[in-house]
């Protein structure tokens, strides 16, 4: 397949371009402040010979760190220097609003991080490189699994480099603490209620957790995911039908997300993933839900699967995998940085830098190719995730399922209601199914 080099304004006519000026406008307001100091806190050393790739990302905790020094190094072989933007904060939401800045001041980097279906809003724009001849070159269609193929195509052409896959359904939970209390991992809710109940008095919290909005929502799309499976799961987060929201099963949902405070610290207090990771292994809790870059943290600390801690899917949903990609795309611009852009497409592709990145990482590669270096954590995630669409949730809170204003909308709502007690379970409902109403309205206009 052969790329034509397009303007980076092409099909952006004059009414779509103002309105996506207007949309970024809106954001740099508030955070040109953030851009200005991420730029100074990361200051730009010489370009090397070979030249150099400004990346902006948010892998910025220790594990972060050492999985994507796998792919600093390979690009400093070929004699390319990687110019690291690095924005704290979970989910990525503060580095996507400065992201956005960068851009609307004409300083975008030649990399950044994206996830999800927001590879197709830039690409829109005619503001990312094409990589097919890269993917055509790897025959990436045919190695990697077909979702995440599906993921980097927007209207026929590849437009991001995948470097791995999480599973958002794990639980993470401290084996000292379960030998000494003769507990078994819960495949059920249930399960996970006798536990909450053994460990009552013990001065152990049961479930370790932070009131930040996504920590909070990625409990509630665990949730949602056992309630019912990936088909009703779709259907709220993807599909967006506020017939959904008004269903039985999602007032279902936010009982039981309220109801697992009792197993929480209290009070719930904001605190950073790792932070809370940290609570878990430390004894403090004995277990955690998150995906599992947990996983990755803890090897980081020195800690072994098996060992010091285990891991399994969370209750209610072992038959599936809630995912979501660690992906880089790339800004057009001039096309100057095509060639040093295209050559770490290549890398992250291969299956020596897949391997050690996601196994640094926690995550799993994107090739159907069994990686033979993976543990049994990520084994079960590769099972699982091969398994194939049917049995797979895209991630709502990590930008696999939606929009970005959507999940904003929904995950502020997720949070308003575990905080404000006086919010009832009814009302939640009811103004979760008001978002979906109005939003497929927007969407059909």
């Amino acid at each position: 397949m052969t790329r034509t080099k397009r303007p980076a304004h092409a099909s952006i006519g004059p009414a779509r371009c103002g309105l996506a000026v207007a949309w970024l406008l809106a954001l740099v307001l508030g955070w040109w402040g953030a851009c200005a100091h991420a730029q100074s806190g990361a200051p730009v050393p010489p370009a090397t010979a070979g030249g150099s790739l400004q990346v902006l990302h948010w892998w910025t905790s220790a594990s972060e760190r050492q999985a994507i020094n796998v792919v600093v190094n390979q690009l400093a072989k070929q004699d390319i220097q990687w110019r690291d933007v690095a924005i704290p904060g979970g989910a990525g939401m503060g580095a996507a609003k400065v992201l956005k800045s960068m851009v609307l001041a004409n300083r975008a980097p030649e990399v950044t991080q994206l996830n999800g279906v927001v590879f197709g809003e830039w690409a829109d724009l005619g503001l990312l490189l094409e990589l097919d001849n890269v993917a055509v070159q790897g025959n990436w269609e045919k190695q990697m699994f077909p979702t995440v193929w599906s993921l980097l195509n927007n209207h026929g052409h590849v437009v991001a480099a995948p470097l791995g896959i999480h599973r958002i359904n794990s639980l993470f939970y401290n084996i000292a603490i379960f030998k000494r209390y003769n507990l078994t991992p819960p495949k059920t809710w249930d399960d996970f209620e006798q536990i909450v109940r053994k460990l009552q008095g013990s001065g152990i919290v049961p479930l370790a957790q932070s009131a930040e909005a996504w920590q909070l929502a990625t409990l509630f799309e665990n949730i949602a995911l056992a309630e019912s499976g990936p088909a009703y799961y779709r259907r709220l987060f993807v599909e967006m039908s506020p017939a959904a929201y008004l269903d039985p099963r999602m007032l279902h949902i936010l009982k039981r997300l309220r109801g697992l405070a009792a197993a929480m610290p209290q009070p719930v207090r904001e605190r950073p993933w790792t932070e809370v990771a940290r609570s878990m292994v430390s004894g403090e809790a004995a277990m955690l839900i998150m995906g599992d870059w947990a996983k990755g943290e803890l090897n980081a600390w020195g800690m072994e699967v098996d060992q010091q801690f285990g891991c399994a899917p969370s209750p209610g949903t072992g038959d599936f995998h809630l995912y979501s990609t660690d992906t880089l795309a790339m800004f057009a611009g001039n096309y100057v940085h095509q060639p040093l852009q295209e050559t770490l497409a290549r890398l992250v592709m291969s299956p020596a830098v897949q391997s050690e990145y996601n196994r640094i990482k926690g995550s799993i590669p994107v090739l159907r190719a069994a990686d033979p270096h993976m543990d049994r954590c990520a084994r079960d995630s590769w099972r699982a995730f091969s398994k194939g669409p049917a049995w797979q949730a895209p991630s709502l809170v990590h930008r696999m399922a939606t929009d970005d204003t959507t999940k904003d909308a929904i995950v502020a709502e997720v949070q308003r209601f575990f905080l404000d007690r006086s919010i009832s379970e009814e009302q939640t409902q009811k103004r979760l199914a008001a978002i979906a109403r109005t939003l497929a309205r927007n969407r059909n206009d």
